[in-house]
């Protein structure tokens, strides 16, 4: 079996993205329940917990499935399958054997080689458990080879340099790497953050290290899905001091 971060890929597409994998005979790929688009005969579809109960309730915790997917070439040629995220956006291959460990927001991770480690991390700083939302809670993704991430709208990256800081809307906050220092911090202004739609909060990150960010949070698609459908019958177009007060403790529901 090849090494796990020689994984054959191509990511197709530009708005609406899909990860192509190649598995050579007897290799085998891991994903999240649902994400599969196509696969190609000869390879062996198997749905468990992926290394028992606590594991797949780590996973919940972390906005995932109970159960992990994986795809195992039983044939004794080449054979390819897809992955597809959710929603508009771009996907990050992101090799673990380099970078190390990386953080990420809830529903980040779309599919790995297999034995990446999905599991529950949690922010250095109280204050970050407090006011970030639901960001008490991150994935942590380890191990030895590569891992799919996707991210809304159009993927950024940046590296910080030693104690060069980032202020970031939650929801736009991908992942970054396990050294980056990660804190929630009170924007400074009352009135903007009422009156704004910003919130209350910014995610503020510490280098060094490098940090993924997205330009469409799931939450803020789907709040103006929801605004433009006229559920919320309250129909102001205007935002101001209704949409201040939901926004107060995160700007995006992200983390």
């Amino acid at each position: 079996m090849a090494k796990a971060h020689e994984l054959d890929y191509q990511l197709v597409g530009d708005d609406m993205q899909a990860v192509i994998v190649t598995l050579d005979p007897r290799e085998a790929i891991q994903a999240e329940a649902g994400a599969m688009m196509f696969l190609e005969e000869g390879i062996r579809v198997n749905t468990g917990t992926g290394g028992g109960f606590m594991k797949g309730l780590k996973r919940v915790l972390v906005g995932e499935s109970f159960f992990i997917t994986t795809f195992y070439n039983e044939s004794g040629e080449k054979r390819k399958l897809a992955f597809s995220a959710p929603y508009p956006g771009k996907i990050l291959a992101a090799p673990l054997h380099e970078t190390g460990p990386l953080l990420c927001q809830r529903d980040a991770y779309l599919c790995s080689a297999y034995g990446i480690d999905i599991s529950v991390a949690f922010t250095k700083r109280l204050g970050a458990g407090f006011f970030g939302g639901e960001g008490f809670i991150l994935q942590r993704l380890s191990g030895d080879g590569l891992a799919f991430i996707h991210a809304g709208g159009t993927l950024l990256k940046k590296t910080l340099q030693s104690r060069e800081s980032l202020q970031v809307d939650t929801g736009c906050l991908v992942a970054f790497e396990e050294q980056v220092d990660y804190d929630i911090k009170f924007v400074g202004d009352f009135k903007t953050a009422l009156f704004g739609g910003e919130g209350l909060f910014y995610a503020t990150l510490i280098g060094p290290g490098m940090v993924y960010l997205q330009t469409l949070p799931f939450s803020r698609l789907a709040d103006r899905v929801i605004a433009a459908s006229g559920i919320n019958r309250g129909e102001s177009r205007g935002g101001g001091f209704l949409q201040g007060l939901s926004g107060l403790t995160g700007g995006d529901r992200g983390f």
